[in-house]
């Protein structure tokens, strides 16, 4: 039997769903007042059975900051998949997240210990990996440097990633994934949704930063790849390709033929429209498309290499135009 936490969210949905066509049995852990929108409306897009195939995840219910139930969880476990994480570029967020993220890893990791599981696998972020200050193609050994210019977020992945390598010292058998920016159908309210969104109202402007893509299914298969071949005390950068997120806007403009944005979002720019959103969020509480850190962010060039991984297992990623245009027809599927 395989545990998998975040089973209810984007990653962990298409990691379910792969595992179950393998013939796995998965238990999944899901918190009091998870949702399982997602994961019917994944699992009803990629397979006209999906909603029998639900019937074969075990559910349980409980918490990553419990590590007592946690190791109940994992009686006869033979593989781990952490997906489970809080994923947020908000301010309020942020002492959570790094609860959530780095004490409900260690948790995991304690747990998994204690209870002997042969296998582990964790989702990390490129987020974690070193990137300040540098201009050049980023590996798995590029190292952190702590900067003012990293979010929230890619502190608590890193704290987490840091508990996984101690786990490692301590007899773990663990890999790491470190994926790029995640694309493909499944999201309706963040990620590539908001692009779409944007597009679809007639947005103008493109900012002229460069990222690593992916889509969402070759993350889960690069996991499965990986685990299954017993690889441990080693991460690996999952991306596809190196594009400007210009080119994102337009194949999404494409597909629902609409104006592609032709006007760049300079830094100045780009620093008006994040505190225009905060502002509008002061006013109506919704949450902003555009926040400080994901401003900065579309402006910045990164470039990943996804070498070590293509060296490592026999694999191909999909095209990431194949996956925007999977994200809009999932969107039309399940919005319009």
């Amino acid at each position: 039997m395989v545990f998998v936490t975040g089973g209810t969210g984007f990653l962990g949905s298409h990691l379910i769903y792969q595992l179950i066509q393998k013939g796995e049995k998965v238990k999944a852990l899901k918190r009091k007042d998870s949702s399982f929108e997602m994961i019917q409306r994944v699992f009803s897009f990629l397979d006209k059975k999906g909603e029998d195939l639900l019937q074969n995840i075990e559910w349980v219910e409980g918490d990553l900051l419990d590590i007592y139930t946690l190791e109940e969880f994992l009686e006869e476990v033979k593989a781990i998949y952490h997906c489970g994480a809080l994923v947020s570029f908000q301010r309020a967020d942020k002492m959570r997240m790094q609860k959530v993220n780095i004490e409900g890893t260690a948790n995991l990791v304690n747990a998994a210990i204690n209870k002997n599981v042969s296998r582990f696998c964790h989702v990390s972020s490129i987020a974690a990996i070193g990137r300040a200050d540098n201009d050049h193609v980023i590996d798995e050994e590029v190292a952190w440097k702590s900067s003012r210019v990293n979010s929230s977020y890619a502190v608590s992945k890193y704290g987490a990633e840091r508990e996984v390598w101690r786990g490692i010292e301590e007899g773990l058998n663990a890999v790491i994934v470190n994926p790029s920016v995640i694309l493909g159908p499944g999201e309706l309210n963040s990620g590539i949704a908001s692009m779409i969104r944007m597009v679809r109202k007639g947005f103008s402007f493109y900012t002229q930063g460069v990222n690593g893509f992916v889509d969402v299914r070759d993350v889960a298969k690069a996991m499965l790849d990986l685990t299954e071949k017993n690889i441990s005390g080693q991460r690996f950068i999952i991306s596809a390709e190196n594009l400007m997120y210009r080119q994102i806007f337009n194949w999404i403009a494409e597909y629902y033929k609409k104006p592609k944005p032709k006007y760049p979002a300079g830094k100045w720019m780009s620093e008006i429209a994040w505190r225009l959103f905060h502002f509008r969020k002061l006013i109506t509480s919704k949450k902003p498309l555009i926040t400080k850190e994901t401003a900065r962010t579309a402006n910045n060039k990164y470039l990943y290499t996804n070498k070590k991984v293509l060296e490592t297992i026999d694999f191909q990623f999909l095209p990431v135009e194949q996956s925007v245009k999977d994200s809009c027809e999932f969107y039309v599927r399940f919005m319009d």
